[in-house]
């Protein structure tokens, strides 16, 4: 028979990111009592190891994935990140489109099968993609563009589309959660943007200043923490409610850079390769554009000022950091 106790379990895939960590550190601050099971399929440093959280590296299969099932009873599921960590190249970025779309319905079906209660997934803005002629805001109902430029991104979108399907079709049995954060940044955040702002040696854009959102890592670890008892189901962008210039943002963190043109785009980024200071090849269009989400659906769940730190003082950490 199944007790109060078999349910305080929470899986969370992904636990070599730095995100991943703060929320499991976060979980434990509130409830002790919980039991953490994170995986990987990246190393995981000994430093990751807590008494309160066991981290496991697996490959990302389904029989991987059923053993850890059977094995626990999970109330909270947290789908943090890619599943592939493929580079480049076309037959690999298929490889990358099939390993996560193939194992995040594998994740999904099992979750419905082992009566989890809670499934958070984290998707982000970029789905929505910098295109010229987008609305100044951004509503959780615009179309996800991402994919038409970058094939980078297109395992993201896809794998968005596809748990939002879910989500629907299942929203009587399951509460699912699918968060767009705009940029996350941090000291222990590894993402493309936090390469770019905190690299020693950066690169100013000069012939383009577009309006970017950043959200601290903490209250990024917060929002996904509270999704567990405070959220409905449903899609939500996740962003403060201020924003700002890239200009401005450079400025601020105060990183000795290297003016270029992003009009010049790729074959800038290709010469910029050779002294490792080259960025995403899908970033070249949001530092072109604005893609600025809208957070009034999330608003609603949480409150006005479900943040701690503003977009400045996100900054200005970075830069102490």
């Amino acid at each position: 028979m199944e007790t109060k106790e078999d349910r305080k379990k929470i899986l969370i895939i992904g636990i070599a990111g730095g995100l991943a960590r703060l929320l499991a550190r976060l979980i434990h601050q509130h409830n002790p009592e919980v039991k953490i099971i994170g995986v990987d399929n990246r190393t995981i440093k000994d430093d990751h190891q807590k008494d309160y959280l066991t981290s496991l590296k697996i490959k990302y299969s389904r029989g991987s994935f059923e053993k850890i099932f059977r094995s626990n009873q999970f109330d909270t599921v947290y789908h943090l990140g890619r599943l592939g960590h493929v580079s480049s190249g076309q037959r690999q970025l298929a490889k990358r489109l099939n390993l996560s779309i193939m194992g995040t319905n594998h994740i999904l079906n099992m979750c419905l099968e082992n009566k989890v209660r809670n499934v958070i997934v984290l998707s982000t803005f970029h789905v929505y993609g910098a295109i010229p002629n987008n609305s100044v805001f951004l509503d959780e109902s615009s179309p996800l563009k991402a994919s038409i430029k970058y094939p980078q991104l297109r395992d993201v979108v896809e794998v968005d589309q596809l748990c939002s399907s879910w989500m629907w079709k299942n929203k009587d049995q399951i509460n699912t959660v699918i968060l767009r954060p705009c940029n996350i940044i941090g000291t222990t955040i590894n993402n493309s943007i936090s390469q770019f702002l905190k690299s020693h040696l950066g690169i100013k854009v000069i012939d383009f200043n577009p309006m970017f959102q950043f959200i601290h890592e903490y209250d990024m670890a917060n929002v996904l923490y509270k999704c567990i008892t405070q959220v409905e189901s449903g899609i939500y962008n996740i962003s403060t409610n201020d924003f700002i210039g890239l200009n401005k943002a450079q400025k601020l963190i105060g990183k000795r850079s290297l003016p270029i043109a992003m009009s010049l785009g790729s074959s800038m980024n290709k010469v910029l390769k050779i002294f490792n200071l080259h960025f995403s090849e899908y970033l070249i269009d949001y530092f072109k554009f604005s893609c600025l989400i809208d957070n009034s659906e999330i608003k609603k769940q949480l409150g006005d000022h479900f943040w701690r730190y503003s977009t400045e003082e996100t900054l200005e950490l970075i830069k102490l950091g």
